[in-house]
């Protein structure tokens, strides 16, 4: 370190990795007046863990990774630490109150990462998502973040021998349900709990029809996250009708775009050693009749 206790730039051992923030990719364009709050957040959060000894480094994924942040983004970012601190909520808490004049924090365990910190930020206001993580762990990802902070050059060198696991999903696990739920809605609708049936739709284009349409577009299997600038408008199209409204001709008649959908994505997509349900496919598809 140098005696102003900034990173010494010629050192191996402190690597503050200033392209990772679009203001620093040349020197002519070092400034921070046209930098996003995502980045101003991000670049003090460097300058306040940079001199805590308990953090080995800091890294940023989601949107930041491709460059795809804007005025709508959230900012999720990776703390690496020595010891384990995702067990203690009251220890993740305290650092994200260091980071900013944090509102609120609550974990993740909804969305399956309890080590996750969910937050909302003041001044400017906005959401943050810290994951804490050991070294170890860190090396375990579906994505490669973008180091910020690396003191002794060991994010780099976990990353440069672990590769990213993206995780697709199982086109067996989805035939062997998908006439199921289609079962569950057509219960739900003819009770006329229109509610739950909406709620249905929802989880479906989360859990097949999404993924299924990115994949066949060529991209990560992404919920349904930034579809509608990622797929054909001809998918887009076919997704957008099965978007029902709160009534029964509109439920039923998403209820078979949806059906239809599914089918050309399954002959685009899934080989032959996918087993098909048939006989449940036949069974729903008489029930659907019935309860038009």
């Amino acid at each position: 370190m140098t005696t102003n206790d900034q990173p010494d730039m010629t050192t191996d051992h402190f690597i503050y990795v200033f392209c990772a923030f679009p203001g620093f990719l040349s020197p002519e364009k070092c400034c921070f007046f046209n930098e996003m709050i995502q980045e101003q957040f991000a670049r003090r959060a460097v300058e306040i863990l940079k001199t805590d000894n308990a953090v080995t480094g800091l890294a940023a994924a989601g949107s930041w990774i491709s460059n795809e942040l804007d005025e709508f983004s959230d900012l999720d970012l990776i703390l690496v630490t020595k010891e384990k601190i995702s067990a203690d909520k009251t220890k993740m808490l305290a650092y994200a109150r260091r980071l900013g004049d944090l509102l609120t924090g609550f974990t993740g365990e909804h969305v399956g990462e309890p080590r996750v910190l969910i937050c909302l930020f003041d001044n400017p206001l906005l959401h943050v998502d810290i994951k804490f993580v050991t070294l170890k762990e860190f090396e375990d990802r579906i994505e490669t973040p973008v180091i910020l902070l690396d003191k002794e050059g060991q994010l780099e060198n976990t990353l440069s021998r672990s590769t990213p696991k993206f995780p697709y999903p199982e086109y067996q696990w989805i035939e062997d349900r998908f006439w199921t739920w289609v079962h569950y809605a057509l219960v739900k609708i003819g009770r006329g709990e229109y509610f739950e049936a909406l709620d249905f739709f929802s989880a479906l284009r989360s859990m097949v029809l999404g993924p299924l349409l990115h994949i066949k577009n060529g991209n990560l299997p992404k919920a349904v996250r930034k579809i509608e600038s990622q797929v054909t408008r001809e998918d887009l199209d076919q997704l957008l009708r099965t978007l029902p409204a709160y009534d029964k001709i509109s439920l039923i008649n998403a209820l078979e775009q949806t059906i239809s959908l599914y089918r050309d994505l399954r002959r685009s997509l899934f080989t032959k050693e996918v087993i098909l349900q048939t006989r449940a496919e036949e069974k729903v598809m008489q029930y659907l009749d019935e309860i038009k």
